[in-house]
């Protein structure tokens, strides 16, 4: 059993790899009696990484309730945290489904065979792991600036403990543990967003092979000045349509499964979002400028809230846009070459496929760059509000 989950899309096998390594992902070939060590890993690796944080986090804002400055100074790691615990348990509880869905494109996607859907296949990678190098890098910045950042004899966040973190060797002890449970939540969180975003790109690079495959269902045939396909011929086009059908029919469950199994932490990140890039930029209103490199981390902070929304919007919106293009590529086809029955089929195919394919966050809204702009703007709407009434 390799370290490394291999996948047709890098940055689905690097997001599956770092979920595997945390204690998140077992792998599909554990006997019972390393299953069951595996889940003692998760639930040790999640307590250190997560369900500590929360409690003494939880604990604190309720210590200084009514201090707009400090809640807000609690809350925006707290509601990260809180989302991310619900993106583990999801991703948990519903491993298999999300196992499925992993295969399945792997399958379609290690499977191509040309030079032209190998070009399709690598673009849509490349894409992803560019999207996944900036998420990645956005959050090293913002990691290292808030490990490095405190003031002397400080932690490096807020939060209550039950014991004095001021002495030695206890501050020292928390201070690894705020610092390592932080660097690996952050990397974590990571993995789990562009998961999802790759898998939706999985789904627009199968559109994408289908696209070349209607445009491509005369190559091969030998159709000369002819302006008819012969009848041998029309039955090859035939099977190849049929085969087309049946690809989009499964790039479809596969999105709908995609919907099922995302769509209700997806919008429960969005409006955890909209929550933190609001609060994030009230502190940084509050912040002494004395300190540059806090306020640079948490700058860095409020791009990477913003960066979380943008890869879903972002692939959501792309996929509505490849899902539309289908129509186009089968009218490129040679339909005029066809029967009048083969054209028929054609323009049913044609009217389905016209339908944008659309993924939603809890059936609220949908994954689009309106979408996206939406959150920004009630983002600043509530920091607005929330300026008015610490002034008051």
């Amino acid at each position: 059993m390799g370290v490394l989950v291999k996948n047709a899309t890098l940055s689905v096998s690097i997001s599956l790899t770092v979920l595997k390594l945390t204690g998140f992902w077992a792998p599909e070939t554990l006997g019972p009696r390393q299953k069951t060590v595996y889940k003692v890993f998760t639930a040790v690796s999640f307590m250190f990484v997560l369900g500590t944080y929360l409690i003494i986090q939880v604990v604190d804002l309720f210590l200084i309730w009514g201090d707009i400055a400090l809640m807000t100074g609690t809350a925006f790691l707290l509601f990260t945290n809180m989302a991310q615990a619900a993106k583990i348990v999801n991703i948990l509880g519903r491993k298999k489904r999300i196992q499925a869905i992993v295969n399945d494109g792997d399958t379609v996607l290690s499977g191509v065979e040309s030079g032209v859907e190998r070009e399709i296949v690598k673009s849509c990678n490349l894409e992803m792991i560019v999207l996944q190098a900036l998420y990645f890098s956005v959050t090293l910045i913002t990691t290292i600036g808030w490990a490095t950042s405190a003031e002397k004899h400080q932690l490096p966040l807020r939060a209550w403990y039950p014991y004095d973190t001021t002495r030695s060797p206890a501050f020292e002890l928390t201070y690894i543990h705020q610092v390592g449970a932080l660097l690996i939540a952050a990397y974590l969180n990571v993995a789990k967003d562009t998961l999802v975003a790759a898998l939706i790109a999985q789904c627009r690079c199968r559109l994408r092979l289908l696209g070349l495959a209607l445009r491509s269902l005369e190559d091969g045939l030998e159709t000369g000045e002819k302006p008819l396909l012969s009848e041998e011929q029309e039955q090859i086009v035939a099977a190849r349509l049929a085969t087309c059908i049946t690809h989009h029919q499964q790039a479809l469950a596969a999105a709908r499964e995609l919907q099922q199994c995302f769509s209700e932490p997806t919008f429960a990140q969005f409006i955890v979002s909209l929550i933190i890039i609001c609060a994030t930029a009230f502190q940084m209103s509050m912040m002494q400028s004395e300190n540059i490199v806090r306020l640079m981390s948490m700058g860095t902070y409020l791009l990477n809230m913003i960066f979380q929304v943008f890869i879903y919007c972002y692939q959501g919106n792309q996929l509505s846009v490849e899902s539309t293009e289908i129509a186009g590529a089968a009218y490129e086809g040679p339909w005029y070459k066809c029967s009048v029955r083969m054209r028929r089929d054609l323009l049913i195919v044609m009217v389905r496929t016209r339908r944008a394919l659309r993924l939603s966050a809890g059936g609220f809204t949908t994954l689009s760059l309106a979408s996206f702009m939406s959150i920004i703007k009630a983002s600043y709407s509530l920091f607005t509000l929330l300026q008015q009434v610490n002034e008051k």
